[in-house]
């Protein structure tokens, strides 16, 4: 039943022109004259015409996709360039050509163009798009309509043309300086955070008053009967942990610009880091040092979303990464009580804690919230109120207070 309706629709247009055709050569031979003879014949050539349309195969014309635009950022523009082919010059009148697109895409501008397209055999249009979000777009194939003179037949085709296409979040230039400098197990006074790398060693010097009992080697002093220490390569400290909250916020988005480029900073300075993601699911890389990891950490946060739907103190409790770690990093938009709280019961490894918190450059910090940042100053988290306009200052700011 179902597909005789689909049928009749498509012979909609041919039954209306043939209708058409009978009542103008009826009024014709019973209103004579020359106006009515003239409407007639008027009316033959727009009727073989719509008949042609309706035969003709649309479903054959190529579509070909162009992208312009190489590297696609948050909030920049998409610009692409569509190429219709056809193998004949029958002639079209009222096209038009839309490109369909993922739900991600639906609410941006409509890709749509009209146009008298002719007897040429080509066609082509570049559409842009300002402000593109965040995310994984698919460009599905374009929807090409083609209608007669009136609107008497009108014929539709989609031609699929997959392409995935990747919003990378917007990142920002920064210097990263190691929010903690460390010396082994103790404090340095420089601000590169190296340490001794004690499962390897280099060589042996003379002993000196101030080194570690477990640095002496005991199989010189045992030939020569004078105490040698071992050497150690110097490397840069791996132990800074990047916690990034997916609790939804309307400042999500640059929660996720935010981390992107802290990433993006830590790896370009050849220093390396863990990054966690809660929400959802869970992404955790342990360590982000090259080029390879962070690509991965950045095709995540191209797809993420804010989908943390408990508290995110409940979910870093007994998470046995968090516990291992000693210099967090944590990037949220909303510190509370209870995950300062529960950071302290997770991490108990915890030496540095630092928090970004991301807000609104017009919004002034309430009393609760002073009150919030000097009970985390108890317990020794440190709180950096950080803006969209001050990301590219974060660490230096940070090493500043």
């Amino acid at each position: 039943m179902m597909r005789g309706l689909r049928q009749l629709k498509k012979l909609k247009g041919v039954i209306s022109i043939f209708i058409l055709l009978v009542a103008s050569f009826v009024y014709a031979m019973f209103q004579g004259g020359f106006v009515s003879w003239f409407l007639f014949y008027l009316v033959i050539p727009l009727s073989i015409y719509s008949l042609l349309l309706f035969i003709y195969p649309i479903s054959k014309i190529k579509v070909e996709r162009k992208i312009e635009t190489r590297e696609i950022y948050s909030g920049g523009k998409f610009s692409a360039t569509i190429m219709v082919k056809r193998s004949n010059r029958f002639p079209l009148m009222y096209t038009s050509f839309e490109e369909k697109v993922s739900d991600s895409l639906q609410q941006s501008t409509s890709w749509k163009q009209i146009t008298f397209w002719g007897m040429k055999k080509e066609y082509k249009w570049t559409y842009e798009i300002e402000q593109i979000p965040r995310g994984e777009h698919e460009l599905e194939g374009v929807i090409i309509r083609v209608s007669d003179l009136f609107g008497w037949e009108k014929k539709e085709v989609f031609i699929p043309n997959k392409k995935t296409i990747l919003v990378f979040p917007n990142l920002t230039d920064m210097v990263y300086i190691p929010i903690e400098s460390r010396y082994d197990q103790g404090a340095a006074a420089s601000r590169i955070q190296t340490m001794k790398d004690t499962s390897m060693a280099t060589g042996v010097r003379s002993y000196q008053p101030g080194d570690r009992v477990s640095w002496i080697h005991w199989k010189s002093f045992a030939r020569t009967q004078t105490l040698k220490t071992k050497e150690f390569e110097d490397r840069q400290s791996q132990d800074l942990f990047v916690l990034m909250d997916r609790s939804p916020s309307v400042l999500f988005e640059d929660i996720v610009d935010l981390t992107a480029s802290i990433m993006q900073a830590i790896v370009r300075s050849q220093a390396s880091s863990a990054f966690l993601s809660i929400g959802d699911t869970r992404f955790y890389v342990p360590t982000v040092q090259g080029e390879e990891q962070l690509h991965r950490v950045l095709y995540h946060l191209t797809k993420v979303q804010a989908d943390l739907k408990k508290p995110i103190e409940q979910m870093i409790l007994n998470d046995l990464s968090i516990g291992q770690a000693t210099s967090l990093l944590y990037i949220t938009s909303n510190l509370t009580y209870e995950w300062i709280d529960s950071i302290q019961k997770t991490a108990s490894n915890l030496r540095v804690c630092t928090c970004f918190l991301v807000k609104d450059k017009e919004l002034k910090l309430k009393r609760e919230e002073s009150s919030l940042h000097q009970y985390a100053a108890s317990r020794g988290i440190a709180v950096q109120v950080i803006t969209k306009d001050r990301f590219a200052q974060a660490f230096l700011e940070v090493n500043r207070s």
